[in-house]
């Protein structure tokens, strides 16, 4: 095969790649805005709401591990396909969906096609791409697409929740379930990594029931309070788990994730980097909808399209990445992404207002778009350059469990502390004291409950109420965004100590920048 032909098929199949990796990032926001809709339409409690949502990540982020190690065993492009054709099912199944439960369990299954597809897209990229800086472009397409799917998925749920019903949110999967089933079979290689590598059953037991138990205790921990009774008895489990998982990975013949891998300050350095700043960024950007629509007035379309900026700008500095990397070296440019991150999350807390001009935030999420073009695609391009192409599997996996678990914990650590301060500033409101027991109890509840509190009572006493609650909730969020921006400043500190200059690959035996 002549170079011009290959070259075209490396690009025919990174774009297959990356329109599977679409889907899923889209499945990862588009649902929220759709909420209310079904909690309408399926007659859905709050709680059943949330597990609507939080059993996909649940799912994903306990799974990929396992899979990522069956796929360097198994084969990824096969591995794949079978996630493909489980995401469309799962799909189909949610979009049918007549009640909660069905649908929560649906969910599940998307969780499970997901959790199959994430570690066989970046593993089959590092096979695929073996020259440094040809691979390091094609993580940064990657690494922007995702970005990108995560972004649009309000825009495109608020759009579809114009012209269609809730479901016509999971219908959109299936064609580019089509798409990605057809463009894997002409132009995909196989890709096999660890062939001697063998099932090792107690470790996935351990794993996965260790990290369900790590991802359910934090998501309930932010819920219900992080010591109470039931948190501390869910967190002594995880502990027994996963430490039984590292004794026994320790003295297997054959390791399922081999844990040597933390040796090399390369893959420990950027771990922590991708985990603090997916811990930092969703645990607040969280909450940006939340603001654009009950505290800004936006409608869920609009609140989207507020977000589109954050977008264009992930795409320019994801790219640019690539060679500012190849000029100042990972350590420097994933410091310098985790502090840009930081101060886009500190302008953010130190300015946002009721009435905050949209050009503050427009340069609030330029800040956030540098730091993570300068976190993500040079953070996962070390990973997985510190790694053997044989064990790509487990180390994409690995790149993606990080942003998964940190995400959650994220939200459940920063979002109790939203609530938390939310809760003292209402109750210590002379103006929500004077309301009726009932009213009260309905304001405590959130923000948006506390809206709709409001629209019942008299006109003077409503704008008192909707400012008191605007404020306490404004007042949790910046609180959190500047512990988040915290976060990040030590992380990039951290990392200017823990990262090397050069990353040592397994393989072909260089230090790369």
């Amino acid at each position: 095969m002549n170079p011009t032909t290959q070259s075209n098929r490396k690009k025919i199949a990174l774009l297959v790649l990356c329109i599977t990796l679409f889907i899923i990032a889209v499945d990862d926001t588009v649902l929220n805005l759709a909420l209310p809709e079904i909690s309408g339409s399926l007659n859905s409690s709050a709680s059943q709401l949330l597990w609507i949502v939080d059993v996909y990540l649940l799912v994903v982020a306990t799974l990929q591990i396992t899979f990522g190690s069956i796929g360097d065993r198994f084969g990824r492009k096969k591995l794949l396909q079978i996630g493909l054709v489980i995401f469309g099912l799962g799909s189909m199944g949610a979009a049918l969906s007549t009640s909660t439960n069905m649908l929560i369990f649906f969910r599940i299954v998307l969780g499970v096609g997901a959790a199959i597809m994430m570690p066989s897209t970046l593993s089959i990229i590092t096979d695929i791409f073996r020259e440094p800086n040809e691979r390091a472009k094609a993580i940064a397409s990657w690494s922007s697409i995702f970005s990108i799917g995560a972004g649009l998925g309000p825009v495109i749920g608020g759009y579809l929740l114009t012209q269609f019903s809730w479901s016509s949110v999971f219908y959109l999967n299936i064609p580019i379930v089509i798409v990605g089933l057809l463009g894997s079979h002409l132009f995909l290689p196989e890709s096999n990594g660890h062939s001697e590598f063998k099932l090792n059953f107690t470790s996935i037991a351990l794993s996965i029931s260790g990290l369900v138990f790590l991802v359910y205790g934090i998501i309930t921990a932010g819920q219900y309070g992080w010591l109470t009774t039931d948190a501390l008895i869910v967190y002594a489990i995880t502990v027994v788990l996963l430490s039984g998982f590292v004794l026994w990975e320790r003295k297997a013949s054959t390791n399922m994730f081999p844990l040597e891998f933390f040796k090399n300050k390369s893959f420990t350095g950027a771990t922590v980097a991708l985990t603090l700043s997916s811990f930092a960024l969703m645990g607040t950007v969280f909450f940006f909808s939340i603001y654009f629509q009950s505290v800004q007035g936006y409608s869920p379309l609009e609140a989207g399209l507020c977000m589109i900026p954050l977008n264009v700008f992930v795409i320019v500095f994801t790219l640019f990445s690539v060679k500012v990397e190849q000029k100042i070296g990972s350590k420097i440019i994933v410091s310098l992404g985790l502090f840009m991150l930081g101060f886009g999350l500190f302008l953010f807390g130190y300015t946002a207002g009721i009435d905050t001009s949209y050009s503050i935030l427009i340069a609030v999420q330029f800040f956030l778009a540098i730091g993570l073009g300068f976190v993500m695609s040079p953070g996962t391009n070390v990973i997985m350059n510190s790694i053997p192409v044989s064990r790509a599997g487990v180390g994409s996996a690995m790149n993606d469990t990080t942003r998964q678990i940190g995400g959650a914990l994220g939200i459940a650590v920063l979002g109790s502390l939203v609530n938390s301060v939310y809760l003292a500033k209402i109750t210590a409101s002379q103006t929500i004291n004077a309301l009726p027991e009932q009213v009260s109890m309905h304001v405590q509840n959130s923000l948006q409950a506390a809206l709709i509190a409001a629209s019942q009572l008299p006109p003077s006493t409503a704008s008192e109420v909707i400012f008191t609650a605007k404020q306490a909730f404004l007042d949790g969020l910046c609180e959190a965004v500047l512990v988040a921006a915290l976060v990040l400043f030590l992380a990039a500190a951290i990392n200017l100590f823990i990262l090397p200059k050069r990353t040592k690959n397994p393989d072909i035996g260089i230090g790369m920048l």
